[in-house]
């Protein structure tokens, strides 16, 4: 059985990584490189870079910074951004790059992706089906970052994405980017019975609660979170620890555990009994006469 994968994602806007809301609204972190290799300590299984800058399609993937990362990224690295060809493709990968995520430029030349697979590999390509309800409920898959109505359905487009050579599906739910709300459990459970190719889930990621709710009801074979694991120190290794204890297969080797430790529904660690703290004291012992 294949263990399920923790992802980490580091979305960067103007050359720094962003705490993105919604698509929206972005509040920045820092380096991306700083912000991956912390990532990489923390222990997630692999790393997805997103370079939504307004200006990145026209300019072409950002290589440089790609090299960058790739220095500190001991896990796969997944690049996406401004790709739109297959030698954006070919410097990625040499810059370090283990996979490409493509989402705009396949809605415009579906024939990209399969020269990339082709070229490549299946396992090379992801195809990033970000979807949002509209008015009366129904999702469509949204391109330019979640600014125009593909008119398709995810499950209808990730279909399509597969046969055109994607070796995974990225499903990205924009209404629950950065809300912490939870996955969009019912529209993973359908993309994963109409695919026969991993599934990754991505946003509103906000406790480990979120992602044992998407493991246990919906076969994704992968969850990916961005601002969750950025303010909480060791949250991927937390969140690895609570998963495992309900029972999720996932890889757990860090030097840190906490196999021991208390944690809450939200993920954090519980302070110990006071009986425990207590034990741990020093104890005066007064010098031995003889």
């Amino acid at each position: 059985m294949l263990r399920k994968r923790i992802i980490g994602v580091v979305p960067v806007r103007g050359g720094i990584a962003v705490q993105s809301v919604g698509f929206r609204r972005f509040l920045p972190l820092g380096r991306p490189e700083v912000a991956v290799e912390y990532l990489n300590s923390w222990g997630v299984d692999e790393v997805l870079l997103l370079d939504i800058d307004p200006g990145r399609a026209a300019r072409g993937p950002d290589l440089d910074m790609v090299r960058r990362v790739s220095r500190f990224c001991l896990t796969p690295l997944t690049v996406g951004g401004g790709i739109s060809s297959l030698d954006h493709v070919r410097g990625l990968i040499r810059s370090g790059a283990d996979k490409v995520a493509l989402n705009t430029a396949l809605m415009a030349d579906p024939c990209l992706g399969t020269r990339i697979a082709e070229t490549y590999g299946v396992q090379c390509l992801v195809a990033g089906v970000d979807h949002r309800a509209v008015e009366g409920g129904e999702r469509l898959v949204w391109t330019d970052s979640g600014r125009v109505p593909a008119q398709e359905g995810p499950v209808e487009c990730a279909r399509r994405m597969e046969a055109l050579g994607a070796g995974e599906i990225l499903l990205h739910d924009i209404a629950a980017d950065g809300a912490r709300s939870g996955f969009d459990c019912e529209t993973v459970r359908r993309v994963v019975q109409a695919v026969g190719v991993p599934v990754i889930a991505c946003g509103g990621a906000g406790s480990p609660e979120h992602f044992l709710r998407l493991f246990e009801s919906t076969g994704a074979a992968a969850a990916c979170a961005g601002n969750y694991f950025h303010y909480t120190e060791h949250s991927v290794v937390l969140c690895k620890t609570s998963l495992r204890r309900h029972g999720v297969n996932v890889r757990l080797d860090t030097s840190a555990d906490y196999s021991e430790a208390r944690l809450g529904r939200d993920g954090r660690l519980r302070k110990r009994d006071e009986g425990d703290l207590d034990a741990l004291r020093f104890r005066h012992l007064p010098e031995e006469v003889i």
